[in-house]
């Protein structure tokens, strides 16, 4: 069945998981801060590209969002050019962000007033998974909310949840980002050493990921970081942005995070080394040059 969707926030996220909406046959308007983004999007899929947010969310029965921050958010969403202003009673307000929990509650919040329902969804996967249609979606909103954006998260998921209430779902991301941190740097370490210690790296890294050292980033990640490359995703820049919001939050909720903001350091280093846009993997080229 087509609906009519709204998609605001064409980045190197947006970009892709829109077309897959389009793609699916729904009736896509896209609004991106850059006008040529949207006009770029509107010639690579079926679907239009609207001149303001209002245009975007005229009539719309879901609004998506991908942007940057807290700051982002409340400038899309509030206001009387916004989303909430503009896009009808009873749509499905749907934000993909990696925000704090805080500004989904504030959201929810306005939105209800408005008669529409708000989901905080963030997504995890990064740029690749945007592309192959293959993201983890945490989503937090109430069951009736979240039963009816579902069928359009499943154009570009692998996997979708409803972790609780409003903000359930960008706290549970925060527990993803928490433990992307302390693996990335321990992979770090021992590819480190295994060079320091003069063996053959892709030998080991070969060996030990056929046992309890397994994960993902070892899977997808440890080829490149031998190499020395790190232009494979997730930016440095970003998830900077994101541990900043965990270790708040942590604050906020008594929760002691000593690897977190440790790792949180190790990327400000990195930031330093002229490596802001690279991806996360580029943990291991602070201790090569320290």
């Amino acid at each position: 069945m087509t609906t009519k969707i709204a998609f605001i926030g064409l980045g190197v996220m947006g970009f892709p998981m829109a077309g897959h909406l389009a793609q699916a046959g729904h009736q896509v308007s896209v609004w991106n801060r850059s006008p040529a983004k949207a006009q770029q999007w509107a010639q690579a899929y079926p679907g239009t590209a609207a001149e303001s947010i209002a245009q975007a969310v005229t009539g719309a029965a879901v609004v998506m969002t991908c942007v940057g921050a807290d700051p982002d958010l409340i400038g899309v969403y509030e206001g009387p050019q916004g989303i909430i202003a503009n896009a009808p009673e009873g749509c499905t307000l749907v934000d993909h962000t990696t925000a704090s929990a805080g500004v989904a509650e504030r959201l929810a919040g306005v939105a209800r007033e408005k008669g529409q329902a708000f989901i905080d969804a963030p997504v995890s996967g990064g740029q690749q998974g945007a592309e192959n249609g293959q993201l983890t979606i945490m989503c937090g909103g109430d069951t009736q909310a979240y039963n009816a954006a579902k069928p359009m998260l499943d154009c570009y998921a692998r996997a979708v949840n409803l972790m609780g209430p409003v903000g359930a779902g960008q706290r549970t991301k925060m527990v993803n980002q928490i433990a992307i941190a302390g693996l990335v740097q321990g992979l770090s370490e021992a590819i480190h050493f295994a060079e320091n210690a003069g063996l053959d790296v892709s030998k080991v890294i070969d060996v030990i990921s056929k046992g309890a050292a397994q994960s993902w980033q070892m899977e997808n990640r440890s080829a490149t970081m031998i190499e020395g490359e790190f232009e494979h995703g997730f930016a440095v820049d970003w998830m900077r942005k994101d541990l900043a919001i965990c270790l708040e939050e942590a604050r906020r909720n008594h929760s002691s995070l000593p690897v977190t903001a440790l790792v949180d350091q190790f990327y400000g280093d990195v930031q330093a080394m002229g490596g802001r846009r690279w991806d996360t993997s580029a943990l291991i080229q602070r201790l090569r040059t320290h």
